[in-house]
């Protein structure tokens, strides 16, 4: 740390900070003064495909495990999550669709849950934007409204999703991804190794990889091993951020200062600093997932370009989601094959991806440990598990324009990868704890970003809406 104060703190270094950060400096001034903290180290992609391969490397040892790094209150439940410089984007998996519009407005269509204090128009220049800087594989046509093409051509469908594709149009298509379809910026073209976790060729977008010169531009100072614990709240005004590094404590003030943590961090760090919102912390959850087996008669599935071909959204929208939650299927291309002689390829597989609504029973809260948050989660809402009975009945008609034998279904994953809400969005303090723009509702100089702002949780992937919303924030407010 270069300074005492500064224009603009910002806490963490993955999607919700890099793209907060991108649009708050095309705007700032030339002399800005940025100060980035980041509580864990550069791991670079070369060293990670070493770690991958089982050779030696030193930088394994930088960033500690996630899950030493909270204490987790029901161990049947997994957070999945990355520590270091570029934050998940280093274990993402790439998956970019966009929310439909009726996801932000679920109250006032089914009467569920709440509305969103922004709707889908106001992000989709956002989204746009988000979609050029990560070089996005697309289709032509989508399910939600889109203006411009995707930067980059869609993955081609394997034998299954033509099928699906030829009976549902735009309700299946291949789906947006960061996954390359072409080299591209200095990404390679996808293999469909499905080793997503550690792209081989790096063909994923990653803040390492994206070339958007955020924490290389001379305003920015990126210190890293700096652990934020909590912030100086006064007279309704963030004023300085309290971290440790080298085992010393440090003190630092800012004009604004930004959380960019994933949703338990943030709320932990919230709830250190004294912030007396109901809502700071609740509602922490996912996604549902599950993996559906489909066994083929005579059907050779063979093709495909990446992991998740395709979306289907014949499960997702429509006034079922009075009752039931919606479900987005992704196609599964990962290899497998079907144990019977002249069978190996006579199957699909499908992963169910369900949404679902922010519970008080499932929070996060503090521990002696300040850098340490402790998350409590009894479930998901019967909402949820409604829209899983939902779609077990209503596949069997979906896809009847293949030769099914039998499907199978799988036990629930213990995680999506997608951990959402402890800061949700609304329109008042009476509802949530940020508003439209992720500023804190009472200290109007504190952003609260990413995921955590979500006000329901939509089945669809959060990463593209994340970093669209954080590049709406520092727009709409510098």
């Amino acid at each position: 740390m270069k300074q005492a104060s500064y224009d603009l703190v910002v806490v963490g270094t993955g999607f919700a900070s890099t793209f907060f950060l991108h649009q708050y400096l095309k705007k700032a001034s030339p002399k800005a003064k940025v100060l980035v903290l980041e509580k864990g180290h550069l791991f670079p992609h070369a060293e990670r495909v070493k770690e991958k391969r089982g050779e030696a490397t030193p930088y394994a040892s930088f960033n500690p495990d996630s899950d030493s790094t909270f204490d987790n209150h029901n161990k049947k439940k997994g957070w999945v999550f990355t520590q270091g410089f570029g934050g998940s984007s280093n274990c993402w998996y790439g998956c970019t669709p966009r929310f439909m519009p009726s996801d932000f407005k679920m109250n006032t269509l089914y009467g569920i849950g709440k509305d969103w204090p922004i709707a889908y128009d106001d992000l989709d220049p956002y989204y746009t934007q988000v979609e050029e800087l990560m070089s996005i594989s697309g289709p032509a046509q989508t399910p939600f409204p889109k203006k411009s093409p995707y930067p980059l051509p869609p993955h081609s469908f394997s034998t299954v999703d033509r099928i699906l594709h030829q009976e549902y149009g735009n309700l299946y298509v291949p789906q947006p991804t960061a996954r390359a379809s072409v080299a591209t910026k200095g990404r390679g073209a996808c293999c469909a190794s499905t080793v997503c976790h550690v792209c081989p060729v790096n063909a994923k977008f990653t803040i390492e990889n994206s070339a958007m010169g955020v924490y290389e531009d001379p305003r920015v100072e990126l210190l890293y091993g700096a652990q934020v614990y909590s912030l100086d709240l006064e007279q309704n005004v963030a004023r300085r951020v309290n971290y440790l590094k080298d085992e010393r404590e440090f003190h630092v003030a800012a004009e604004v200062i930004a959380l960019g943590t994933n949703a338990l961090f943030n709320a932990n760090l919230l709830l250190n600093s004294g912030d007396t919102n109901p809502f700071t912390g609740q509602g922490i959850g996912e996604q549902i997932g599950l993996l559906a087996t489909v066994y083929l008669e005579n059907l050779e599935n063979t093709g495909g370009s990446t992991w998740v071909n395709a979306n289907g959204y014949m499960l997702y929208d429509g006034q079922h989601r009075r009752d039931v939650a919606a479900c987005l299927m992704e196609s599964n291309n990962a290899p497998y094959f079907r144990l019977e002689q002249g069978k190996w390829r006579h199957i699909a597989q499908f992963r169910m991806v369900f949404e679902d609504l922010p519970e008080a029973h499932n929070y996060v809260s503090t521990t002696q440990d300040p850098l340490r948050p402790a998350i409590h989660f009894k479930g998901p809402s019967a909402y949820a598990w409604r829209g899983i009975e939902h779609m077990k009945a209503k596949v069997p008609g979906i896809l009847s324009c293949l030769p099914v034998e039998r499907i199978e279904y799988a036990a629930p994953f213990e995680s999506e990868a997608h951990i959402l809400g402890s800061t949700r969005m609304s329109r008042s303090p009476a509802e949530g704890v940020v508003d439209q723009h992720l500023r804190h509702h009472q200290y109007r100089n504190l952003f609260v970003l990413g995921s955590g702002s979500f006000t329901t949780y939509t089945p669809a992937n959060p990463t593209l809406t994340l970093s669209a919303l954080s590049l709406y924030a520092a727009d709409k407010t510098f």
